[in-house]
């Protein structure tokens, strides 16, 4: 973040840091005026290129609800040379990663493990990476903000479905998504490709992007809330625990994970009536796992994006090399916790068959 965005986060949350995470508080009020400069020095470089540049084509978004199986189809569909994604350090840095990116490449991979905490996929500057994460740094309100103080009350939910966000602040919010889509565009090492993004945030916002980028295409994927329910918790509780400048609860909120879904979702399914047909497809995380390949080819074929052939024998090979015997982990819920999202998922099971 740079140093307007930061101190107005810790402002917003009266400077409610624990004490043990002052030492991080202190370390990145330091790195931010870094990033100013930094920031300063892309637009004095790049400023005039990044107002003549253009997406190459709407983007294609991977829509779903978190641990539904978005990054594993972002990671699949990256093995078409003919398309590109927002990279980890682009989303972590999107100020001034088009004069920075290149040492982090070089000389920084020891700043990040070399697994993600909650899942152990695979991590690194060059990864692909939630476009959310760059939004949030950009200082445009996202629900991702929580994460840095997690006990606090969930900020930004109306950026969900953006169902009470206001005209003027719609048109910023989207104006900037697009500014660094331009600035993704332009740092391409292989030029300006069709752009894919994976935020599980976007579910609910799929009528807004449809029609503010004509053409774009959407890749929703759902998956059992049995598995669903207790991933997500494990995820924001693993985030929550290394980035948060506060100790988070032993686990998150019940009440949070479960609002989050029926929030996006009464969006999702109120507005996908937007998105022109042959724009949209649905596939189930059960069978991306199964056969990859079909599930990949169906997507191609509905989507109409263009031969399937450069990506089936890269994605072949994954299969071969990684997929063999993968089995995806099984999740035994409590029966009070399988009544519950049984009663407030209800719509969620019966709209995607798994009942």
């Amino acid at each position: 973040m740079r140093a307007r965005t930061w101190w107005g986060l810790l402002r917003a949350n009266r400077f409610r840091v624990d004490p043990s995470r002052v030492p991080m508080a202190l370390l990145l009020s330091l790195e931010t005026p870094i990033n100013d400069l930094l920031g300063w020095l892309q637009q004095w470089r790049h400023g005039a290129k990044l107002e003549q540049t253009e997406l190459a084509a709407p983007p294609i978004f991977i829509v779903g609800h978190w641990r539904s199986g978005t990054t594993l189809l972002h990671e699949l569909m990256m093995l078409d040379p003919r398309l590109s994604y927002p990279t980890t350090y682009q989303c972590f840095a999107p100020s001034h990663f088009l004069v920075s990116e290149w040492f982090f490449r070089s000389f920084g991979n020891w700043l990040l493990p070399n697994k993600r905490p909650m899942d152990n996929v695979a991590a690194g500057w060059d990864r692909p990476q939630e476009d959310e994460f760059a939004l949030m740094n950009l200082g445009l309100p996202s629900p991702y903000r929580r994460i840095a103080f997690p006990r606090q009350p969930a900020p930004d939910m109306e950026y969900l479905d953006f169902a009470a966000v206001d005209e003027m602040s719609l048109r910023r919010w989207l104006s900037g998504l697009h500014q660094f889509l331009t600035a993704v565009t332009l740092g391409s090492d292989q030029g300006p490709r069709r752009l894919v993004l994976k935020s599980p945030t976007h579910t609910g916002r799929v009528g807004v992007l449809a029609d503010y980028f004509a053409g774009a295409k959407f890749i929703h994927i759902t998956r059992d809330p049995r598995s669903l329910y207790p991933s997500t918790r494990r995820l924001w509780t693993s985030l929550d625990l290394i980035q948060g400048l506060q100790k988070p609860p032993a686990e998150t909120d019940r009440e949070y994970v479960l609002s989050c879904l029926e929030r996006m979702y009464a969006a999702f399914h109120a507005d996908r009536d937007a998105v022109p047909p042959g724009s949209i497809i649905d596939i189930r995380y059960e069978d991306l796992v199964a056969d990859p390949v079909g599930s990949l080819r169906d997507v191609y074929q509905a989507l109409e994006l263009g031969d399937f052939a450069p990506v089936e024998r890269p994605l072949q090979s994954w299969v071969e090399e990684n997929h063999r015997g993968y089995k995806p982990n099984e999740h035994r819920l409590p029966e009070e916790d399988e009544a519950l999202i049984q009663d407030r998922w209800s719509d969620y099971f019966a709209r995607y068959g798994y009942r």
